[in-house]
């Protein structure tokens, strides 16, 4: 395919593009860290240049649908292709009205309205992306698809409804199937109802999953046991998809970062401002040391993850947005994972959801509360390859040194070290003689926060710790 990409694709990116860039409806399965974002890009910028589309709709979870407009898009799409972007924001500001009016304007360009799966829950989100969809010839897309694998939930009947208006549609995630086959259908639904052959998800289920009917006291109920067909299933989601895996991507860097950024919480985000407001004060009062700006660095970051601890020693937890934006990441993601925390809170949290998600012989865990044969047990079960262990979740500092943790192709830091070394030294626990894969490397970072500052220090190969003093310390207060 000869076209003026703004970033060479990578040969299974190309071939991605080629297989479905103008059909009607296609699902990019594509391992976290391989670049369906770019596909999708540049999928809408052909079609875009050949005057195909005039729109794109593209709905993501919380913690991704604004990395389209801060990251992905600016590096991926070409720069002839000029775009109007808005960003849904369920309270109507100013910004927002101005640049959701610049979707209307009678140009040449490209408009692009990225909303969160969470707005079509509501009659106000719908309805705007009714009028959207109304106005312009588009290309609807769905990030994380599996978002709507529920077929009772409102967002799931609201985007399925929505997307007969859309002229293309797309699907994208790397775990189509997250906990049955069954998930597949109303995702296949929004594509196109008739690409599966059934018409009910009755009909589908029927013909994929053997259903045995039990009693329970009076009441009787059909309950799934297995699974058939599934040989004939995926023949049939061959002829829309492109399915590939990061070990199958020899083009592919050895290591592949990404992040996931997420809003703070209402009350994340009043003690983060109370706490930030003392900080200042500190470093107004003259004489600051590094160990005093790193204390009140840390408490802010502790806010960002979901607590914080008090002077009296007290810990005061918040509901937090990176705990849930995990729970949407493991859904995502194949195989097993490293997890690294640095705050004993977060790990036993983090811990705790794992087990509530996928049964106590899924995790193990690696911090300074754990025992040496504890720790012994927690490294030789998650690399034992037929282990049911799939995650290792530990404190840098304590387990990202000296392990070797090569089942894992997917390293999530949940909060950061401020140390250059440890972040070098935790990420080749699984880059390093063993690893016969690509790893990916995933920061969740709450924006407008101090992650944002470490996570950019630390890309840079800055050492926190030792430049804190040597630049304003009050730019590190963010």
């Amino acid at each position: 395919m000869k076209y003026k990409f703004k970033m060479p694709p990578y040969e299974h990116q190309l071939t991605a593009l080629r297989k479905g860039w103008n059909l009607d409806e296609f699902a990019y399965f594509m391992d976290m860290g391989t670049g369906k974002s770019k596909v999708l890009i540049d999928n809408f910028s052909v079609l875009y240049d050949k005057g195909y589309i005039g729109g794109v709709l593209i709905i993501a979870p919380k913690g991704v649908y604004r990395n389209w407009s801060s990251n992905e898009i600016p590096t991926h799409m070409p720069e002839h292709v000029l775009a109007d972007i808005c960003i849904w924001q369920p309270n109507h500001t100013q910004k927002f009205l101005t640049t959701w009016k610049k979707l209307f304007e009678d140009n040449y360009n490209l408009k692009i309205f990225l909303m969160n799966i969470e707005a079509f829950s509501t009659r106000k989100g719908v309805e705007v992306a009714e009028k959207f969809l109304l106005a312009h010839s588009t290309l609807m897309a769905i990030d994380e698809s599996t978002t709507i694998k529920s077929k009772n939930a409102k967002r799931t009947k609201s985007i399925v409804k929505l997307g007969k208006m859309a002229k293309y549609r797309r699907i994208m995630t790397g775990s189509p199937i997250t906990k049955s086959p069954m998930d597949l259908y109303t995702q296949c639904e929004f594509l196109n109802p008739e690409l599966l052959g059934h018409k009910s998800f009755y009909s589908f289920q029927y013909e994929y999953a053997i259903i045995k009917r039990r009693n329970l006291g009076s009441y009787s109920f059909n309950q799934i046991v297995g699974y058939k067909n599934l040989k004939e299933l995926n023949g049939l989601l061959d002829n829309f998809s492109y399915r590939v895996r990061k070990q199958d991507c020899l083009d592919l860097p050895d290591k592949v970062y990404t992040k996931r950024v997420v809003e703070l919480t209402p009350e994340q985000a009043k003690m983060y401002s109370d706490l930030k407001k003392i900080a200042l004060g500190i470093c107004e009062e003259g004489t600051v040391t590094p160990t005093t700006i790193l204390t009140q660095l840390l408490r802010l970051q502790q806010v960002c993850s979901g607590h914080v601890k008090l002077d009296d020693g007290t810990i005061k937890t918040f509901s937090s947005a990176k705990i849930k934006e995990l729970e949407a990441v493991v859904e995502e993601i194949n195989g097993k994972a490293i997890i690294w925390a640095n705050f004993t809170h977060d790990i036993e949290s983090i811990v705790e959801l794992l087990i509530k998600m996928y049964g106590e012989d899924s995790v193990v865990s690696y911090y300074g509360a754990t025992s040496t044969d504890q720790r012994d047990y927690a490294m030789s079960s998650f690399q034992n390859p037929d282990s049911p262990v799939r995650f290792f979740v530990g404190q840098p500092r304590t387990g990202g040194y000296g392990l070797t943790l090569t089942q894992a192709s997917t390293v999530i830091y949940y909060s950061n070290s401020y140390d250059l070394e440890v972040r070098l030294q935790s990420e080749d626990r699984a880059h390093r003689i063993g690893q016969v894969n690509k790893v990916t490397y995933i920061d969740i970072i709450a924006e407008k926060t101090v992650d944002e500052k470490v996570l950019q220090a630390l890309r840079s190969k800055i050492d926190i710790a030792s430049v804190v003093l040597q630049e304003n310390v009050t730019d590190w207060i963010v």
